[in-house]
């Protein structure tokens, strides 16, 4: 191990490389410099810089500025590991390879092919994403592939391919931005998970912008607001019929644009004579005066953006919140100009990108439909099987979760994921993985899911594998490196051709490189709804990075602005469809009298795995913790500072108390990013949005108590 880590050391001396950030999904350009050691010490240090590009215009923020140091960190795994006795022990590639092979083999033949299930990430590259679905398909011939994105994009996807036809994060450009004269920003807190883009904002408010923020915390981002609305959680989708029902009553709407390029207003209008605005701010928590001012803003407006992000789609109900939202888009005719449009916020690097190629449930490349027969045979010939080998759509991540539970799956491939933190319902899911025949998962350190695992697979970080990355906007960008891969790390598209050949599929999977992946995406995506085919590893060298679709070649590949002239369905019209305003899909009581959310902090990403390993961001938050109302916690005899257990219908968890005046009375707040009893996801709700198959992560009831030693 010792020479592992040498070898790993002598790979950065001196080195300097232009990559990407590998956190959010602006996908920020960066200069990593290593510099002279540090004097009497072995340690170096690194000179971090940021490089304009057409997201974050240079601009780095803190987890950027710090990514190096999980990169270079000595916990990195730089060899495979094989459970031996019950300990993970290093092992040789030949090794783990094998085990995993035979372990396959045994599964498939004794209980068949759906018995093991491959679980992926939206960090991967889209190289990878691409190939991780086809592995399952193809190498395992399982239909059970999912990925973590289902718990981030998921709700806002499904509502903009229902919406307007097609899903693409944002409908319009961050050029766009400080062109609008009225923005809202619900569930997002932008200041703290995309705080690279909050100069967009800040030039909008210069210009003269209304900033709207609902959230039930003052964020950072509610700081910039000019109106906050500080909603009960899990009720968004009765606020958007509120502001509806204001933009309609006032006449703030644009009867042309909803004639010409809209169905379904009309009953639209019909739903909203059932609606009574006292009883939406009751059912909200808001000032009725608030809600309408709000609307009247937007309304207003010449221009105007509305952003969702997970506060409002981690629902069970976020499918149609997030749709009620598009209905004030398109009521107002703010889409397809200048300053206008839609944007879902991505959360992961690649989340719109690793949803488009085919590790979820029901897709396939280019986002074609699993279950469509035409889209099976494209996609059958360009992998060249027969369609009637590709199997059936599979269900979603926490449905995965389920199936192993049962053990209707018994072996589990894990990538670039961390689900004991990652879904809800923690405990179930934990003891379920521990029930697996066989688990193997590959990452670049021991996550709290690989420490379950049979086998352990290390991969490369993103300062040394290639890869294309698809950002927030659908801007498709080229990430390549300089460095080898330290220690015995490889690559993941590599590791799942080198399964696939001990599979004796090989001829599937001949590639060498993550260019020659991408060209065979590109052909499975053309003429799918996310068309690649007019992009090429020499086009975004050359260009810097290309929007989708791109049908061809000779496409100049800024066409960041849709819907300009007609939307994705078949008449070219987008579908208003009315909600229904509801309670979230649990309410408080006696037990359990509180709301309990969760989110994100700026120092760390998704389960923590990678920025609990730099010292930088590990020292902003050592820990989890939650907040509290002061008037909440007296009444709960909470004081600052002291461990307190949170308790739901599903389990328990631990962390430190943070009263703060800057959240409701009636709700908790608790960050996403720790394992063990810090996990909040033992607690979340597992009950799914029927339509995208999103968990209810934001509106779990819950009670408190101090956690005090009896001495």
């Amino acid at each position: 191990m010792r020479q592992l880590l040498d070898a790993q050391e002598n790979n950065l001396s001196g080195f300097v490389t232009e990559t990407q950030c590998p956190f959010c999904s602006v996908q920020c350009k960066m200069r990593v410099t290593k510099e002279l050691p540090i004097p009497g010490s072995r340690r170096y240090s690194y000179s971090i810089e940021g490089m304009p590009n057409a997201a974050s215009e240079g601009r780095l923020c803190v987890k950027g500025m710090n990514a190096h140091q999980h990169a270079t960190s000595k916990d990195r795994l730089l060899q495979p590991l094989v459970k031996k006795n019950g300990q993970l022990v290093p092992s040789s590639w030949e090794e783990a390879l094998t085990a995993i092979i035979n372990n396959f083999q045994a599964n498939s033949n004794e209980y068949g092919p759906d018995s093991i299930g491959v679980y992926g990430g939206g960090s991967l590259t889209n190289e990878s994403a691409y190939l991780l679905g086809k592995f399952a398909r193809v190498a395992l011939k399982t239909k059970y592939v999912d990925y973590n994105g289902r718990f981030c994009m998921s709700a806002a996807a499904s509502a903009g391919n229902k919406t307007f036809g097609i899903d693409r994060g944002l409908t319009c450009r961050l050029a766009d931005i400080p062109l609008a004269r009225c923005i809202i920003l619900a569930g997002t807190n932008i200041a703290e998970c995309q705080p690279t883009l909050m100069p967009y904002f800040t030039k909008a408010k210069e210009n003269g912008a209304i900033i709207i923020v609902i959230d039930p915390r003052v964020t950072a981002t509610a700081a910039i607001a000019d109106i906050h609305l500080q909603i009960k959680p899990g009720t968004d989708a009765a606020l958007a019929n509120g502001m509806l029902k204001v933009l309609l009553d006032e006449k703030l709407i644009d009867e042309a644009f909803i004639s010409q390029r809209t169905n379904g207003f009309a009953e639209l209008v019909t739903h909203l004579s059932t609606i009574a605005l006292d009883e939406v701010a009751a059912l909200t928590g808001l000032d009725e005066a608030a809600i309408r001012n709000a609307a009247k803003a937007y309304g207003q407006a010449e221009t105007g953006i509305i952003f969702t992000a997970r506060g409002v789609e981690q629902q069970t109900d976020g499918h149609v919140a997030v749709r009620n939202f598009l209905n004030m888009v398109l009521a107002t005719g703010k889409i397809g100009k200048p300053g206008c449009g839609y944007g879902a916020v991505t959360g992961q690097g690649n989340g719109q990108g690793g949803r488009e190629h085919g590790q979820k449930s029901d897709q396939l490349p280019g986002y074609r439909n699993i279950e469509d027969e035409q889209d099976r045979s494209y996609v059958a010939k360009v992998w060249g099987i027969d369609p009637d080998e590709l199997p059936r759509k599979g269900v979603s991540a926490y449905e995965m979760m389920e199936l192993v539970h049962k053990k209707a799956i018994r072996s589990l491939f894990v990538m670039g994921s961390n689900p004991v933190v990652s879904n809800p319902n923690a405990d179930l899911v934990e003891e379920g993985l521990k029930g697996l025949d066989f688990l193997v998962v590959a990452d670049m350190f021991i996550s709290e899911t690989a420490q379950m695992a049979d086998v352990v697979l290390p991969v490369t970080s993103y300062l040394e594998n290639d890869g294309t990355l698809t950002n927030l906007e659908g801007r498709v960008l080229l990430r390549e490196s300089t460095l080898k891969a330290p220690g015995e790390t490889r690559h993941d598209w590599q590791i799942l051709c080198q399964i696939a050949e001990g599979l004796g599929k090989k001829t599937y999977f001949p590639f060498e490189t993550a260019e020659q992946i991408f060209e065979e995406l590109r052909l499975a995506s053309r003429g799918g709804l996310a068309d690649y085919y007019g992009i090429t590893y020499d086009r975004l060298r050359r260009d810097g990075g290309i929007y989708w679709p791109c049908t061809s070649t000779e496409e100049d590949g800024n066409q960041g602005m849709m819907f300009e002239r007609a939307f994705a369905h078949s008449d070219g019209r987008a579908i208003f469809m009315p909600v229904a305003s509801r309670l979230p899909q649990e309410t408080p009581n006696d037990e359990f009298p509180l709301t309990m959310t969760n989110g994100r902090v700026l120092s760390h990403y998704l389960t923590g795995v990678q920025t609990r390993r730099s010292p930088s961001l590990a020292a902003r938050n050592v820990e989890n913790y939650l907040e509290i109302h002061p008037k909440t916690a007296r009444k709960h005899r909470i004081v600052d500072g002291e461990w307190v257990e949170v308790t739901s219908r599903r389990g328990s968890f631990s962390v430190r108390s943070r009263i703060t005046d800057k959240i409701r009375e009636d709700t908790l707040f608790v960050p996403m990013h720790w394992g063990g009893i810090q996990n909040v996801n033992k607690a979340t709700s597992p009950e799914l949005d029927p339509n995208c198959k999103m968990p209810g992560f934001k509106t779990s009831t819950v009670s408190v108590h101090p956690l005090r030693l009896n001495i």
